[in-house]
């Protein structure tokens, strides 16, 4: 994989300003993905400038707090902003990650952090996340809810856009999110990898060993 190094700060501008359309009524409901996918052979793109890890203090699947910085610091994660009603790139997205973490040997997927944080804490409460990740997901991963605008802040820290939830005229709801998933050091704590939703299984499965080094994939 190819260090991006003139444009890079072309596409971290257009990945935090390109959302996915997701939309939902009930569980079954589906609705159009609108977003400029990653270029072939380039699942992800090493940033020049990483983004400092967003200073978030939410809750987990467990009713507890959780602090973003203090409980990943010095582990290698993988951070998504998504939501449980989604009908096709937030589940798409962390059963990707969830099948390429078994390939790992078993001490690197322990060390392996993926942190999903909703987009539609309204509906996303920590129990529903807890149902909905191990399904979707994988038992791990960390499910994070609370006030949408401080998730919408710890976003835009990290050059995703997310827009609060409209309820259409239907009874669907639809959420705007970034679809990206954002990838921290565990030597530096910084976002400095950039995966977009067209990235396979295959794509993390080769990329997740260097990740969990903190090394440019």
């Amino acid at each position: 994989m190819r260090k991006k190094t003139v444009l890079a700060a072309a596409l971290v501008v257009a990945a935090g300003l390109t959302l996915s359309a997701c939309s939902g009524g009930d569980d079954s409901g589906k609705g159009p993905v609108a977003e400029i996918s990653a270029q072939p052979n380039r699942p992800g793109t090493v940033l020049d400038q990483p983004y400092a890890k967003p200073n978030l203090v939410l809750t987990d699947t467990h009713g507890k707090k959780y602090d973003l910085r203090e409980r990943t610091k010095g582990k290698p994660t993988l951070i998504y902003f998504g939501y449980t009603h989604c009908p096709d790139v937030c589940p798409l997205t962390m059963s990707n990650i969830a099948v390429a973490r078994k390939q790992l040997p078993k001490a690197d997927q322990d060390k392996l952090q993926v942190v999903f944080v909703t987009t539609d804490p309204e509906r996303d409460t920590p129990a529903e996340l807890a149902k909905w990740l191990p399904s979707a997901g994988d038992p791990s991963f960390t499910g994070l809810t609370g006030d949408f605008g401080t998730i919408q802040a710890g976003a835009r820290q990290m050059g995703i856009g997310i827009d609060p939830p409209k309820k259409e005229k239907d009874g669907s709801v639809v959420s705007m999110h970034g679809a990206q998933v954002i990838a921290f050091s565990p030597k530096t704590d910084k976002g400095y990898v950039l995966y977009g939703e067209d990235t396979t299984v295959d794509d993390y499965a080769k990329d997740l060993p260097k990740l969990v080094r903190g090394e440019n994939p």
